[in-house]
């Protein structure tokens, strides 16, 4: 029972593969295996699409990189510093995430306008921050409050400041909850289409999801081109996925029984 349904789960991925391996193919009448593999499609989809698979690359590790830089230090403010506003701060990074999509991309665009960062790399690694970030404080906080306190006691009675105690002591302990968190920021903008869609209103920047949006208009009638541009976009996110699992693994997993 198990294979069945990991096989149904697994063959529209199978489908696409497949369907960018034949020539010329069209969106019925496709061969159920690719006898003759044609790199065509490969072809057509890097050279048309490859600036806007770099421009998801730069967002999303600029995303990621921003998210983490944010997050990390908020994570351990809430989670070593007792306060009643704690539950508050929470409460409220909570409801962010809550909010449409729709309504930020709407409140951004205002802005951006006004600051000029509409169309710029810039203003959307911004954008997809809003989701990394409260993600990314929920994770690390969680995996910091299993952190033993007497270590950083220990670096408190050593003489360690806040600062040099969480530069020192507590990021190195954390790296599983980082990279985990990084990870998921990286997925969160690469993925995104909402934001690029909303914050770009010309083909100066571009990332991967808008590029494969106006492509699938472009070649109905090939459609061996857009699934080699769909199979392209997964590659980076399971390249990651398999380098950082024993992280993420382990970050998640101590998020999730604290």
């Amino acid at each position: 029972m198990g294979i069945v349904l990991l096989a149904v789960l697994l063959f529209p991925l199978y489908w696409i593969v497949n369907v960018s391996l034949q020539h010329g193919a069209s969106s019925a009448g496709t061969d159920w295996f690719p006898i003759q593999p044609d790199l065509g499609g490969y072809r057509t989809a890097l050279g048309e699409q490859g600036d806007h698979l770099v421009t998801s690359l730069v967002i999303g590790v600029g995303s990621a990189v921003l998210s983490v830089l944010i997050a990390a230090p908020a994570a351990y403010a809430l989670a070593q510093f007792r306060s009643r506003w704690v539950n508050v701060v929470l409460f409220a990074v909570l409801i962010s995430q809550m909010v449409p999509g729709i309504v930020v991309a709407n409140a951004l665009y205002s802005a951006y306008q006004d600051l000029g960062l509409l169309d710029s790399y810039l203003g959307l690694i911004l954008a997809d921050s809003t989701a990394g970030i409260p993600f990314a404080i929920l994770v690390i906080r969680a995996f910091m409050l299993g952190l033993p306190r007497s270590v950083i006691e220990a670096a408190n009675l050593d003489g360690a400041g806040h600062v040099r105690t969480f530069v020192s002591v507590v990021l190195p302990m954390s790296v599983n909850a980082i990279v985990t968190a990084a990870l998921f920021a990286f997925l969160f903008a690469w993925g995104d289409f909402l934001f690029a869609l909303t914050l770009t209103t010309t083909g100066a920047v571009q990332p991967a999801t808008l590029g494969l949006y106006q492509y699938i208009g472009s070649y109905v009638s090939d459609w061996s081109s857009v699934m080699a541009t769909a199979v392209l976009s997964s590659i980076p996110a399971v390249l990651l996925l398999a380098v950082a699992q024993r992280y993420v693994a382990a970050g998640t997993t101590a998020g999730a029984v604290k």
